[in-house]
């Protein structure tokens, strides 16, 4: 099951080699002064072996998706990229971005070091419990599909 979690797994298949994967190498997840690199479980998966045991159920939906190629040239790709980033969004608001959380702990963030207005975000809705942070960090590690008509995006 660990080989499922690895970066030569998720990108062995070409549908998320030649999108999100190439996309991902351009963020500050795959390269940044410090040196650490998020990989796809990272974001993705659960660390929480009960959690990741419930999404790799989950996650083997998708490999309907491979069997009828619902997503195998980047012209399908394209056309199911806002429904794929939905899911992912919804799954991680129910989670309280979880994945996130792993390695963006609030309690160490500083937020001398953020813009005005990250330091506002975060001392104040996300302190809260009234967002969590894919409601403000969507596209963070991947393009963005057409937002029009998504809930609190301008």
């Amino acid at each position: 099951m660990e080989f499922t979690n690895s970066e030569a797994f998720c990108t062995g298949c070409h549908e998320m080699n030649d999108n999100v994967y190439q996309e991902l190498q351009s963020t500050i997840h795959f390269t940044n002064r410090s040196g650490v690199r998020a990989l796809c479980s990272d974001c993705h998966v659960p660390h929480d072996w009960t959690y990741k045991i419930a999404r790799k159920m989950q996650a083997s939906k998708e490999v309907w998706g491979k069997i009828f190629s619902t997503i195998d040239t980047r012209e399908k790709f394209l056309a199911k990229r806002r429904e794929l980033a939905e899911h992912e969004w919804a799954r991680l608001k129910a989670n309280d971005s979880l994945e996130c959380r792993n390695c963006h702990d609030f309690e160490y963030m500083d937020f001398t070091w953020q813009s005005q207005r990250a330091a506002q975000q975060h001392s104040t809705v996300l302190a809260s419990g009234e967002k969590t942070c894919i409601d403000c960090h969507k596209g963070i590690a991947h393009q963005l599909p057409d937002m029009a008509c998504v809930e609190g995006w301008d």
